[in-house]
């Protein structure tokens, strides 16, 4: 059998991925991604110098830092939290080896869940180093999303198997469509990652229209440019007004296009005879309305700092119950884990 142990540290590192999602979310929404402008340290330390001592250490080393000591605690408080979640997907993948020989237990997807937060902690430093360069922002913010959605699969997977699968052919079909969703809302997750760090949501201030137009003069080529200027700091953003309000309208576009597909998904799967199921589809499209409300009120209450939070709060809930509902659909098609 699975190891007891192993259960309780999928669960308990889904829900500290969870934790380190929201608050990622805080650092860049309060400007702290720069709060300390070194990695893994701050200033040079472990924690965040606020001493009359450290903070002449600092005017000698980083002559043109300001220390905002507030902005460096959050950055490296989430940096603690990382750290620890690293540690513990580690510890998984250790049990999970020395347990290989249970055909019960996952392996390979613990050891490549080590590998994944590896190299989102090399895109941690690179958020820094390379001054908050929107793509590798983004990529760090989809990179932690398909973290927590495999922690959250293997806390699914512990689970007891509930008999033989039941469905045919068409539970197999809504097992594909399913998959899709997935593509389809850490596309827009995607979309929501760059608007943030292009500083655009707040670009088109109205709803539903944009700057008092259903179609405001738009710039594509340099919304979507990617490569960027090297060695420049993006705090703030760069970008001129109508590549944000291209990058903000397109956030819209995928968000309706979103809720058509998943609307869809929950409407076949309610279809279905699976009380589980059925309620898992609820749940899916009650998140999905929440989300919605969420990003609206962005846009009328001029991206209140909590709020915007729990926007990002919301996308990871929402992710987690189509993860849950993916992989309730598996078992009862195939009934693997």
């Amino acid at each position: 059998m699975i190891s007891p142990w192993f259960v309780r540290l999928s669960w308990l590192t889904t829900v500290l991925a969870f934790c380190v999602i929201v608050l990622g979310a805080f650092v860049r929404l309060t400007d702290a991604g720069l709060g300390c402008p070194d990695w893994p340290g701050c200033y040079g330390q472990i924690t965040p110098p606020d001493s009359a001592h450290e903070l002449s250490q600092v005017e000698q080393n980083f002559p043109d830092a300001k220390v905002e000591l507030h902005k460096a605690w959050n950055e490296m408080i989430h940096r603690y939290l990382a750290s620890a979640l690293g540690l513990l997907i580690i510890a998984m993948a250790v049990l999970a080896w020395r347990n290989r020989h249970d055909e019960e237990q996952p392996v390979l997807l613990p050891i490549l869940l080590v590998l994944l937060v590896s190299f989102q902690g090399a895109l941690g430093m690179w958020t820094v180093t390379l001054l908050l360069r929107p793509a590798i922002v983004t990529l760090h913010l989809i990179t932690g999303m398909l973290t927590l959605a495999l922690l959250a699969w293997l806390a699914f997977s512990a689970r007891p198997r509930n008999g033989a699968p039941v469905f045919g052919r068409r539970g197999r079909g809504i097992r594909v469509w399913a998959l899709l969703g997935l593509l389809v809302l850490f596309g827009q997750i995607a979309l929501g990652g760059w608007t943030s760090t292009n500083y655009a949501a707040l670009h088109c201030p109205d709803f539903p229209t944009c700057q008092g137009r259903w179609l405001p003069p738009t710039d594509f080529s340099e919304a979507f440019d990617i490569i960027g200027e090297p060695r420049v700091n993006y705090e703030g953003g760069l970008l001129d007004n109508d590549a944000r309000v291209t990058i903000h309208l397109m956030h819209r576009v995928g968000a309706l296009l979103t809720t058509l597909y998943l609307v869809l998904l929950g409407v076949a799967v309610l279809r279905t005879d699976d009380a589980l199921l059925r309620r898992g589809a609820w749940l899916m499209l009650a998140m999905l309305a929440v989300q919605l409300g969420l990003g609206i009120g962005n846009v009328i209450m001029s991206l209140p700092l909590w709020l915007a939070v729990a926007h990002n709060g919301g996308a990871a809930l929402l992710l987690l119950t189509l993860v849950s509902l993916n992989h309730a659909l598996r078992r009862k098609t195939v009934g693997g884990i």
